[in-house]
C-alpha cells in the first residue's frame, strides 16, 4: 500500500522493460475502485479510452518513449473503506507508427441506439 492524504498529488510512472528502443507506451484507461475485485460498478474513471475524465490529472515529460509519468489528486470514496484501488490499462506500440492506438489519443466511442 501507498499512503497519501486526500487532495495530495499522487505521482505515478509506468515503464516498459524492453531492450527495443522503438516501443512506446500509451495510457488508455485508468480506473479507481473502492474494492480490488470490481472496477466497473461504483468505480471512478481518471482516464477512459485515452480521454481525461479527472480534472486533476496531468501528464509529465518523460525522457524515454517506453515510460510515462502522470499525476492526479488523491481522493476517497464516500461511504466506503479508506482504501482506493487503481487499475490502469496501457498500450504498447511501435514508435512512429502513426496509425497505432498510441497516436490516436482520446477516442470518443459513440453509443449505439438500441433497436426495439
Amino acid at each position: 500500500p501507498y499512503y497519501v492524504s486526500i487532495n495530495q498529488n499522487l505521482f505515478l510512472e509506468a515503464s516498459l522493460h524492453s531492450s527495443d528502443p522503438l516501443l512506446e507506451l500509451f495510457l488508455d484507461t485508468c480506473v479507481a475502485s473502492p474494492t480490488r475485485h470490481n472496477f466497473t460498478t461504483g468505480s471512478y474513471a481518471i482516464i477512459k479510452n485515452g480521454c481525461v475524465k479527472d480534472p486533476s490529472y496531468a501528464t509529465y515529460y518523460s525522457p524515454h518513449r517506453h515510460s510515462l509519468r502522470f499525476k492526479f489528486n488523491a481522493f476517497q470514496f464516500i461511504r466506503s473503506n479508506p482504501e482506493v484501488y487503481l487499475q490502469c490499462e496501457l498500450v504498447v506500440c511501435r514508435a512512429f507508427d502513426y496509425s497505432s492506438r498510441c497516436h490516436q489519443g482520446c477516442v470518443q466511442r459513440s453509443k449505439r441506439e438500441a433497436s426495439s
